[in-house]
């Protein structure tokens, strides 16, 4: 029997994310009643460049911040982030093994313009699990609760920042040279350099 399990939805989620979803067999619900919480992986995606870890943040409309559900906040195009994050991807995967196998598919997300973060983020993670040749039927909260008893809570924004709680084994990354390996990193990361693998590694 699967357990139940709420996840809140991710732009670009870290390899820790899927790490979760695939401990086990998940009913996953995604979290779309949460007010929207500053400083997590919501709108931040974290991924190895030449200096180390980069971050790139995706702006949300002012006010978003503010006691908004997280299914109502919409995306900001006061400057063209699009631009900045395709270039920045570029610049950080051109070199890497399986980046231009999954390059005009991944295009796409950086081209039309969404208004809603949630809708968007939906989209992108099911486009990553497809890559990784992943399953999982979602279902949608229906308002803010406490977790029922029995039910895992993946929505704790402390979850996910580090590798922690789900400890990873090394894989080569582009500037791992430099860098040394970078753990929980966006999961595109992982996705660039070891593509096909990248199911067997999780």
């Amino acid at each position: 029997m699967q357990s139940p399990a709420l996840f809140p939805l991710f732009y670009l989620p870290p390899v820790s994310y899927f790490s979760a979803l695939n401990q086990q067999d998940f009913n996953v619900e995604l979290e779309k009643f949460e007010h929207f919480p500053k400083q997590t992986y919501r709108n931040r995606a974290t991924i190895v460049s030449p200096n180390g870890a980069l971050n790139l943040f995706l702006p949300v409309v002012k006010g978003s911040k503010f006691h908004t559900t997280v299914k109502d906040v919409r995306i900001s195009y006061d400057f063209k982030w699009q631009r900045l994050h395709w270039l920045s991807l570029q610049t950080c995967y051109r070199n890497s093994a399986y980046f231009e196998y999954y390059e005009d598919d991944f295009a796409r997300f950086f081209e039309k313009q969404p208004e809603f973060l949630f809708d968007h983020n939906l989209e992108i993670l099911d486009w990553l699990l497809k890559q990784l040749k992943k399953k999982v039927e979602f279902k949608f909260t229906t308002e803010f609760l406490k977790a029922p008893e029995g039910t895992a809570d993946f929505r704790d924004r402390s979850l996910f920042k580090s590798d922690a709680d789900f400890p990873a084994k090394p894989y080569f990354q582009v500037f791992d040279d430099r860098n040394g390996f970078l753990p929980n990193m966006s999961i595109v990361d992982l996705l660039f350099n070891q593509g096909p693998q990248a199911k067997a590694y999780l």
